[in-house]
């Protein structure tokens, strides 16, 4: 499923001056040599800011997750593009997942070469030299077991027409995705679907094998009106599956029908585990990617876990930077930004001060009200000091744009380093 030795060898790459936020004294040791040394993140030279990893909340959300399909006979290809990090897809990998979910061909390309050999590929592919390259892969290897979406006969014919410049020796799996309307791609009606799915099965470098969709991009808040267009669109997921089933379409014995973010994924599996018609075999298979970090804003407000599941996930991101100026009362300004922080979902959460000597304090009724390329205005509570030179901890929202400001994360246990993850955006 993944090269294990290409994810081996990441730990060989020499820390230079390209990963932001190390200790000048890591530089000439390779990831694995400065990772054993133990080191402090506060005591040992880190630069501000750093992003780091909490290892105890990635282990637990991966097995959590991994635990939870299993006991819903739900599959799991997680949308490893949200952390671009070869690293951890093999523990996600490692703990049961079925796969790995990518959007783009850059992506594609990143998990080829780290070895990942059944990739669900959530997009259109119409790009000619994407579908070449495509080709090429599943020529040179045999394992490699690829599928993308389809809404529209145009699309199709794009597909069929790249192909056909560079045919690959077997046909490049295809499932029909459906939308919604003000929603993202996919067929808008049944007959869009179904006029998609002709076209797949007439050409002759493509296979039908399933319907897909993506509920997430439908509502963005968990009222039971939105829960409401969550479960309706799943119904038309089904309906579309056993339509194409009864007119005898699908071209592979197990049918792929797919969906399932980060934030209604129990609907999602709740819906496509249900009985299907006689005959029909299913494989039900989620695309959630953001669980393996979790976060401290709106997946801690969206997350069905956060919702219905007692223990839920754990948020495992954590910002930290230097106070470097109060220039006013009720101010405080942290040299880090937008370069350094997710902030187009949620503003970063101020949640800790560490001072030199190792104390502890909780930021309480603090908010970070402003942020700029470099820099984060803290708005502080009545009983909030922080001091020039303190580090604060934030909370972070949204993982997918948190790991793609770094190339190289610190991952803790309490203070101390014991791993780093390296990313590929």
């Amino acid at each position: 499923m993944i090269d294990r030795d290409a994810v081996d060898a990441l730990g060989h790459e020499v820390v230079d001056w390209r990963f932001k936020g190390l200790p000048v004294g890591a530089e000439g040791g390779t990831v694995d040599e400065v990772a054993a040394r133990g080191l402090n993140l506060f005591d040992d030279g880190f630069l501000g800011p750093v992003l780091t990893l909490d290892e105890g909340a990635l282990e637990h959300n991966i097995q959590t997750m991994a635990a939870w399909c299993a006991e819903r006979d739900v599959l799991l290809a997680p949308h490893a593009k949200t952390t671009m990090a070869p690293q951890l897809w093999a523990r996600q990998l490692a703990a049961g997942a079925w796969g790995l979910t990518a959007a783009n061909a850059a992506q594609l390309r990143v998990y080829r070469r780290f070895g990942v050999s059944r990739v669900l590929f959530a997009n259109e592919l119409v790009d000619a030299p994407a579908l070449h390259w495509v080709a090429d892969e599943l020529d040179r290897d045999e394992r490699f077991e690829f599928s993308c979406f389809a809404d529209s006969p145009e699309v199709v014919r794009r597909m069929t027409g790249a192909l056909a410049a560079r045919p690959p020796t077997r046909p490049v799996d295809v499932l029909v995705e459906i939308g919604r309307t003000g929603g993202r791609a996919g067929a808008r009606t049944l007959d869009d679907a179904l006029a998609t799915a002709k076209e797949i099965a007439a050409s002759p470098l493509l296979r039908l094998v399933g319907v897909a969709g993506y509920e997430g991009v439908l509502v963005n808040d968990p009222s039971p009106h939105s829960l409401a267009v969550v479960d309706e669109f799943v119904e038309r997921l089904r309906l579309l599956t056993t339509r194409l089933h009864e007119d005898g379409m699908f071209e592979a014995e197990s049918v792929i029908v797919s969906a399932g973010g980060s934030c209604f994924f129990d609907q999602v599996a709740a819906g496509l585990t249900r009985p299907w018609a006689d005959g029909l075999a299913v494989l039900p298979i989620l695309r959630s990617g953001c669980y393996v970090a979790h976060d401290d804003g709106f997946y801690r407000w969206m997350s069905p876990f956060s919702r219905t599941e007692p223990g839920g996930f754990r948020p495992a991101l954590r910002a930290w930077a230097r106070v470097t100026s109060r220039p006013e009362p009720g101010l405080a300004l942290l040299t880090a930004g937008k370069r350094d922080l997710s902030f187009d979902a949620w503003m970063p959460e101020p949640q800790l001060i560490r001072r030199d000597g190792g104390e502890v304090l909780a930021l309480r009724d603090c908010v970070l009200k402003e942020i700029n390329d470099q820099h984060a205005f803290i708005r502080l509570g009545p009983d909030a000091d922080p001091r020039v030179g303190d580090w604060v901890g934030l909370g972070l929202a949204y993982p997918c744009t948190a790991f793609d400001k770094w190339q190289l994360i610190p991952v803790l246990r309490g203070e101390t380093v014991v791993d780093f993850v390296r990313t590929f955006f």
